[in-house]
């Protein structure tokens, strides 16, 4: 048997493990969970030693009855903006994993802003001032534990996305991919390295950041990484949301890749950066040459329906099979769980639930549930220029109803993947690409076969209905936010 690429997709919730072999059909798969804790309002984190543990656990199970020798490469894709500090000298996390969900850099956030400096970081790196990016998330980890940098100026203590974090525990080197690294709003976009004015705003030494590296490398090899023996290169890194876009061919202009997952990235290749503020800029990777993105983050998508889910106390394939069966009835949720992210950038926003009265159930609110994820992608749809085709993937596209409404609402054809280990598929999609097994155009026809295709089926009448009230109520989440608390004695 053999050769393999082997492709690892550390994502929020879990890490998955792929065998891939040199006709790109997946031989073998496994994953470990990941648990994520919510330890005070807006605080988002996990164990760093258990996310590396469960890249351990998942790498094993995949390889089980597998000649490790035919592993070829490696190829990994990760969760993206969330932080990690650790010592140099024992590569021992010295603070829990700080989630891309996190929001402890609210506070900093405003008081740059008051300042005057959101036009400069969106200038620079692509990104609206938010702390949902690392930088943030890094100060944050410096002033509790290095409030005076003296231990990060010496390189003592280090910081980076997942990606650096995993490549420094398997392979010695402190390296991070540049597409991860747009995402932390320390990185210069057109120059593609850490931005000193940037570092200095943010007070995060250069020396505690990772060199900046293009998608292929180098990363070096893994050395402890069971059953695989020392040597195995690491091939291929990317973002996770990037990694999807890859896997589905998306360096071809109109594809637009909506993954439905805890949250919703939204992500079409461009030309270069220069999207207007209601989506992002971004470096969807790097190969022989930088690939720019538009992109938008939305925060709330599946975690919509496991909240419902939770309140309902039901399981959350619960909620989606009654949403599929099942008319809103005139209820709108607009799940501004810590506001609003793209389009519309609101911190400020909160959720509202609309349109019920005594008469409404379970169903009802599974269904608004459900089209609030629809109607929040279409609002980022509206504003990414010439789509052509939606393309799906992540837990979520498996419902058809959300794929039929999608096609509805957005007025576009979506086509749902064939599989969906889009991120660990789009890894090792650049892993074997790297080492020749691959072209660019086989890439293109492996993605377009076996889609499912959803077209549009609402007059524009049904369309114009749905989106004016879905926008009412969402303008009235942003009035309910904009308003000062009312005194209660």
């Amino acid at each position: 048997m053999g050769p393999f690429v082997l492709a690892i997709d550390q994502g929020t919730s879990s890490t998955k493990a792929l065998l891939v072999d040199s006709a790109g059909n997946i031989a073998a798969q496994a994953s470990a969970p990941v648990s994520v804790r919510h330890p005070g309002p807006g605080l988002v984190e996990q164990d760093a030693a258990q996310v590396l543990a469960s890249v351990r656990a998942a790498v094993a199970a995949c390889t089980d009855g597998v000649d490790p020798a035919a592993v070829a490469g490696i190829g990994l894709s990760t969760q993206r903006e969330s932080v990690v500090l650790w010592e140099a000298a024992t590569g021992r996390p010295v603070a829990p994993l700080v989630s891309w969900q996190d929001r402890r850099g609210a506070p900093r956030a405003a008081e740059l802003a008051r300042a005057g400096h959101a036009d400069l970081v969106r200038r620079r790196t692509g990104l609206p001032l938010d702390p949902m990016f690392s930088a943030l998330k890094m100060a944050a980890l410096l002033d509790e534990h290095d409030p005076g940098r003296d231990r990060s100026r010496r390189g003592e203590l280090r910081l980076g996305t997942v990606d650096a974090w995993l490549l420094t525990s398997l392979t010695g080197a402190f390296v991070t991919e540049i597409g991860n690294a747009s995402r932390t709003q320390l990185l210069d976009l057109r120059g593609g390295d850490w931005d000193a004015e940037l570092l200095e705003l943010f007070d995060v030494p250069r020396a505690a950041l990772p060199d900046v590296v293009s998608s292929t490398g180098p990363f070096g090899a893994a050395r402890d990484l069971s059953p695989l023996p020392a040597g195995v290169p690491v091939l291929a890194v990317l973002g996770d949301s990037h990694a999807a876009l890859f896997a589905h061919a998306g360096w071809r202009r109109g594809v637009v890749k909506v993954t439905y997952g805890t949250g919703s990235s939204v992500m079409t290749a461009a030309d270069a950066p220069g999207a207007d503020g209601a989506v992002c800029d971004t470096i969807a990777w790097s190969v022989k040459e930088v690939t720019f993105a538009h992109e938008a983050n939305i925060r709330s998508s599946g975690r919509t329906l496991t909240w419902l889910a939770e309140l309902l106390d039901v399981p959350a394939d619960r909620v989606v099979e009654m949403a599929a069966e099942a008319d809103a009835g005139g209820v709108t949720l607009v799940p501004a769980f810590g506001g609003l992210g793209a389009p519309w950038w609101d911190p400020r926003a909160v959720p509202v639930l609309a349109g019920f009265d005594f008469g409404t159930g379970r169903a009802q609110l599974a269904r608004a549930a459900l089209e609030s994820v629809a109607h929040q992608v279409d609002d980022v749809l509206a504003a990414m220029p010439r789509v052509r085709r939606v393309v799906a993937d992540g837990g979520l596209a498996r419902s058809t109803a959300l794929m039929r409404l999608q096609a509805d609402l957005a007025g576009v054809e979506v086509a749902r993947s064939r599989h969906h280990q889009l991120s660990a598929g789009g890894a090792a999609d650049l892993a074997g690409l790297v080492l020749n097994w691959w072209t660019m155009p086989d890439l293109e026809r492996r993605a377009d076969t076996g889609l499912e295709v959803f077209t549009p089926s609402w007059s524009e009448e049904q369309r114009g209905r749905a989106v004016a009230l879905w926008r009412r109520r969402l303008a009235a989440a942003r009035e309910l936010g904009a308003r000062p608390p009312e005194r209660t004695s």
